[in-house]
């Protein structure tokens, strides 16, 4: 089967490549990939595997940072215009992006789940000639977004597992349940998704990512630990306008309260316990240098080694935030705009990782675990799944790569969607092999 699954997937690269193109041309921020979706399902239900869409597999009441109507009205006739199904369109209204695709192999076998996050950056893609894709005419037409984290690359390598395992369906028991996630970036997506069932009677799930700690060709990490858990806020400060020289005494200035709150938070002590960051990304204020500011906005996160440590620093956080307007007169309003929790890949699930790679020639520099050391909803799913009893993993496959994620410069490594069919492919089939 490992040969077979090899010369499949070999088979695929061209279309992998020009798939992952297409899509790092026309990139959809959270809640908005309408047409990253709708061509996904129109391949998948090509291959036979059986849709499910909309509020089935998105909880409306827990997705977080959801753009507004107008945004989302645009952005899906935006998404038709570029070649997306009207039809399957209509059916994700209001951001319902996330859709699970499932094969039913026959016997008695395990449900294998395998997550595949769709979403962009909202990043201005660099426009020069360094830049290959500029150069070779696949960069960003949609303005303000840009496939600067591989998940351009994540969808079609998960377009071309499903291929393979499909091909393979005769040989195989249980069932595949394909897991495509929206708004992964700002971590939002996934819980509005379990919150849904898609994790319902999975028995094995499984995420990857396009290289980030595996930051070269060959490179491969089979499971990760220590997710950071993490919350976003968007914390808005409302004060009172005034004339800044005939009347300042009368007014109530938010952008000092914005201010005062965003060098306090910087100052929140360490823990003991484990680690934890804290960062304001973004702060918007005032209208005039002659106005006292009157509406302001700060963008945050905190993240802990652990659920209880990210704890403690929100509560820190609002005591600051509290007390900030207060100095200053104003009333706040926080509202949580993504999250997610710590977690740990299981090493049983790991090793069998391990096993399939020593079988693909293209990973030559394989870590069995290592410490991720940063936030991933995927960690909604894998606590999931674990709390039925089953096993999850999170794997990183290696790529070149011309920069840091989530900047304007960032492309990878084709060669390496190839090699990673090959070893999602053979793993599934591992587990799910008569």
């Amino acid at each position: 089967m490992d040969n077979y699954i090899k010369h499949k997937a070999e088979e695929l690269e061209k279309s992998l490549v020009e798939c992952r193109r297409d899509l790092h041309k026309h990139p959809e921020t959270g809640w908005l990939e309408f047409r990253t979706a709708a061509l996904a399902i129109k391949k998948l239900a090509s291959l036979g595997y059986v849709i499910k869409m909309g509020a089935e597999t998105n909880k409306a009441d827990e997705m977080r940072g959801v753009p507004d109507k107008d945004t989302l009205a645009a952005c899906r006739l935006r998404a038709v215009a570029q070649g997306g199904d009207a039809g399957l369109i209509s059916g994700m209204d209001g951001g319902l992006t996330g859709f699970t695709a499932e094969m039913d192999f026959g016997g008695d076998g395990p449900r294998v789940g395998y997550r595949v996050d769709m979403d962009a950056n909202d990043i201005a893609e660099a426009a020069d000639e360094a830049h290959r894709p500029f150069r070779e005419g696949f960069s960003s037409v949609n303005a303000g977004a840009m496939h600067a984290c591989g998940h351009d690359a994540h969808v079609a390598v998960g377009l071309g597992v499903a291929e393979v395992v499909a091909s393979l369906k005769d040989k195989l028991k249980g069932s595949l349940r394909l897991i495509f996630q929206p708004a992964e970036e700002g971590v939002r997506g996934a819980r509005a998704m379990v919150g849904a069932g898609v994790t319902r009677g999975v028995d094995f799930l499984i995420g990857a990512h396009v290289s980030f700690q595996a930051d070269h060709s060959g490179a491969l990490i089979c499971g990760a630990t220590g997710f950071l858990a993490s919350t976003k806020w968007d914390v808005s400060f409302t004060g009172k306008s005034a004339h800044a020289g005939a009347a300042p005494q009368e007014g109530k200035n938010a952008l000092l309260a914005a201010c005062c709150a965003a060098l306090n938070l910087h100052a929140i002590s360490r823990h003991a316990e484990g680690a934890t960051r804290i960062n304001v990304g973004k702060l918007v204020a005032g209208e005039g240098r002659n106005i006292v500011p009157a509406k302001a906005l700060l963008i945050m996160e905190t993240r802990g080694g652990s659920t209880a440590l990210d704890e403690y620093m929100l509560g820190e956080a609002g005591t600051i935030i509290d007390a900030a307007a207060r100095m200053y007169g104003c009333a706040y309003e926080i509202k949580v705009a993504g999250g997610s929790i710590s977690g740990e890949s299981d090493s049983g699930l790991a090793d069998l990782i391990f096993e399939t790679a020593r079988a693909v020639p293209f990973y030559k520099d394989i870590v069995k675990m290592q410490e991720f050391g940063g936030g991933e909803d995927f960690s909604y799913m894998l606590q999931d799944v674990q709390e039925q009893g089953g096993q999850g993993v999170y794997i990183q496959v290696g790529a070149d790569r011309t920069a840091g994620h989530h900047n304007e410069r960032f492309d990878l490594d084709e060669a390496a969607l190839c090699p990673a069919v090959e070893l999602l492919s053979g793993s599934i089939c591992r587990l799910l092999v008569k």
